[in-house]
């Protein structure tokens, strides 16, 4: 994809209105509807433990990274949790949620293309499957995370945008905040979604793990 490409999808994509998308997350974000019910489960934040106060954006500090133009996202990783992963482009399936990648393609995840690209201002969403039938898939480990470790994003650019997380929550399908995870803080954001909480054969996981990180770095 060429520079004047990237123009072409920045001006019809990077004000799009997270409004409607909260409302559709607001009743339920469904990454992996099938989940395999192991012994232990997959880790989960310490927040689903316990009422906490919900993460707050920390206000930009002087020499803040710039936000970046429009460009597609390529690859993830989060060291932390041994994550290296290609990202596809998703968008809504025919229920109105955010799709996921195929399932059957374990070590796979997705950035939701008609968003916000990682790196620009605003906050662009990157989901993946917990597990599939066959075990642990990439965003396992995700509830496990901690303030403080980094996430990179490659982008088709050549750029690299490194964010640092400042929470991580679980939150009930039939009670997502969607404009306390989507909103625009005025700075580029991440937010790293999975499917976690608990977990029934009948109805598979109750709640998403959500991951929050703000940019702090370029390479």
């Amino acid at each position: 994809m060429s520079p004047k490409d990237f123009s072409l999808f920045d001006a019809a994509r990077r004000r799009q209105p997270w409004g409607a998308l909260a409302l559709v997350m607001l009743s339920g974000l469904a990454i992996m509807r099938n989940g395999v019910g192991f012994e232990s489960g997959p880790p989960q934040p310490s927040a689903a433990a316990r009422p906490v106060a919900r993460p707050v954006a920390p206000a930009p500090t002087a020499g803040a990274v710039q936000e970046l133009p429009f460009a597609p996202a390529s690859r993830i990783r989060i060291p932390a949790i041994q994550v290296a992963a290609p990202l596809m482009d998703v968008g809504l399936d025919d229920n109105g949620w955010v799709a996921a990648p195929p399932p059957e393609e374990k070590n796979l995840a997705g950035w939701y293309q008609n968003g916000i690209a990682p790196g620009m201002r605003g906050t662009s969403v990157i989901v993946g499957h917990v597990d599939n039938l066959a075990g642990p898939a990439v965003f396992y480990g995700l509830g496990s995370l901690q303030q403080g470790q980094h996430i990179e994003v490659d982008r088709y650019d050549g750029r690299v945008a490194v964010f640092e997380i400042y929470g991580v929550e679980v939150f009930a399908k039939n009670d997502f905040p969607g404009a306390q995870v989507y909103g625009d803080t005025g700075q580029p954001e991440l937010r790293v979604i999975t499917c976690g909480g608990g977990y029934s054969r009948a109805h598979g996981y109750d709640g998403n793990v959500v991951v929050f990180a703000r940019m702090v770095g370029l390479r």
